[in-house]
């Protein structure tokens, strides 16, 4: 059985490539069918922010990967709400739906997977 891997996204979407490349880490291991999640914490949150305008920054609209994820079978997907508290967005106004987590449910999580990557 192939070992689960959680994928923890902590910047933001116009802070270098890292956002993107967490989010193609995940839909290549969605679509070979890995047990994976994804975890938006820090920064990384704002790639959840609705309404964003990346063309001014001249970059690439991540909004399309975000809503690919779900149908590349990536559908644990988690916030941290201290995270998203602390940059002034609510857990109920993103543009994907996450499962908004606490800091114990942030260590829970984490203990649940196999391997961890982070960008």
């Amino acid at each position: 059985m192939a070992k689960s891997l959680l994928i923890i996204s902590r910047q933001a979407p116009w802070n270098g490539p890292s956002a993107r490349e967490a989010l193609d880490i995940a839909l290549a291991g969605g679509a070979f069918d890995l047990p994976l999640g994804m975890l938006f914490l820090d920064d990384g949150v704002f790639q959840l922010a609705p309404g964003q305008q990346p063309g001014a920054l001249q970059q690439k609209n991540l909004a399309a990967n975000l809503q690919a994820l779900p149908m590349f079978g990536v559908e644990e997907l988690f916030a941290c709400g201290h995270s998203l508290a602390e940059r002034g967005l609510a857990g109920d106004a993103l543009e994907l739906a996450v499962e908004v987590l606490d800091d114990a449910g942030l260590t829970a999580l984490i203990a649940r997977f196999d391997q961890v990557v982070t960008l």
